[in-house]
């Protein structure tokens, strides 16, 4: 199933090759024998994705400082979409498929609760969180894959907003294959407690696996479940 098409987003893709990445936003890459900087979105480690001389898609970066924004990266055969500015716009495209198992009449993006902005209101009584999972091991898609104080305060208010009548959940959109879902205690104990913590309080968790294609497209696979 074709969720969009993320050419509209972007426009058209300029295909290069991962040199290495020298802060959390910024990487090197040879573009037609040139050396430069893109954008990258994503703050994750993401060791095992970008490795020197794997194929990237860029985006022209015609009113940032640096040349291009990252997209995607190869592994494997497959592309797998690293850019966080789309994930809400990818989530939007779920929610409206009833992918999830529900059609909501009303989407607010950004809706502040507490001291945070969570994505998503659905139909004025539904907080729903979205974050982007890009890390495998042993066949388990993990969250996260570096430190996020941010994401764990937005549990919190999850867990909050349940307290105070709501209904809560948090959406791992998964861009690798694996066979089900885990938090990362390795990479953030703290994270993955109140990740926890937060399903055992009511929070639901909702993950969905996705394909991206270099034509820009965008495609359901299935969704993805907690390991038991």
């Amino acid at each position: 199933m074709v969720l969009l098409n993320l050419k509209d987003h972007f426009g058209e893709f300029t295909e290069g090759t991962f040199l290495e990445r020298t802060n959390r936003f910024v990487a090197l890459v040879e573009v037609n024998g040139q050396v430069k900087r893109a954008h990258v979105s994503d703050t994750g480690r993401l060791g095992e994705l970008l490795e020197r001389g794997a194929p990237v898609l860029l985006s022209p970066n015609p009113k940032g400082k640096l040349d291009y924004k990252f997209v995607a990266v190869n592994k494997g055969g497959d592309w797998v979409l690293l850019n966080t500015s789309v994930h809400s716009i990818i989530a939007r495209k779920i929610l409206e498929g009833g992918i999830l198992g529900f059609k909501p009449e009303t989407v607010k993006p950004e809706f502040v609760f507490g001291n945070s902005r969570i994505d998503f209101l659905l139909d004025n009584n539904f907080l729903l969180e979205v974050k982007g999972c890009n890390l495998v091991e042993n066949e388990i898609c993990l969250f996260p894959d570096a430190p996020t104080e941010r994401g764990r305060k937005h549990v919190l208010e999850l867990i909050k907003a349940v307290k105070e009548g709501y209904r809560a959940g948090i959406l791992f959109l998964s861009f690798r294959k694996c066979n089900c879902f885990l938090p990362n205690r390795r990479r953030d104990p703290q994270f993955s407690l109140t990740l926890l913590k937060a399903l055992s309080e009511g929070v639901e968790f909702f993950g969905v696996q996705l394909d991206f294609l270099q034509t820009g497209e965008v495609l359901f696979r299935e969704r993805l479940k907690l390991c038991t």
